[in-house]
């Protein structure tokens, strides 16, 4: 079979981006974990968040969930396209998920419990 090597390779040399959460506020409508700030993030690949604070004991489990990073709060879905919830992230030590900004999509791949 012959090589096309005028394809682009893409390469990613700095691994995919680790977060630590550092705060987690329950509010009404919604369970947020801080993430902080992070420059040069691509717009669209995988990121691993490591939860540092567990949700709070007696939190309502149908909460939805969502990660702020830079100051921008955004859903988080699961594979089938519905949003994550408490209960779906409850006990979770490593997240990883799909973050594609430009669409608006935080997906959960896995999860280590």
């Amino acid at each position: 079979m012959a090589c096309n090597c005028n394809l682009p390779i893409i390469t990613n040399s700095r691994g995919i981006p680790y977060f630590t959460t550092q705060n987690i506020t329950v509010g009404t409508t919604a369970v947020d974990f801080a993430l902080g700030l992070f420059r040069g993030l691509p717009p669209a690949g995988y990121i691993t968040i490591r939860i540092a604070n567990p949700i709070p004991t007696g939190t309502t489990t149908t909460l939805p969930v969502t990660f702020t990073l830079n100051g921008l709060a955004r859903n988080v879905t699961l594979l089938d396209g519905s949003n994550a919830t408490v209960a779906d992230i409850t006990g979770a030590n490593i997240i990883t998920l799909f973050n594609d900004r430009e669409n608006g999509i935080l997906q959960i791949i896995s999860q280590t419990n």
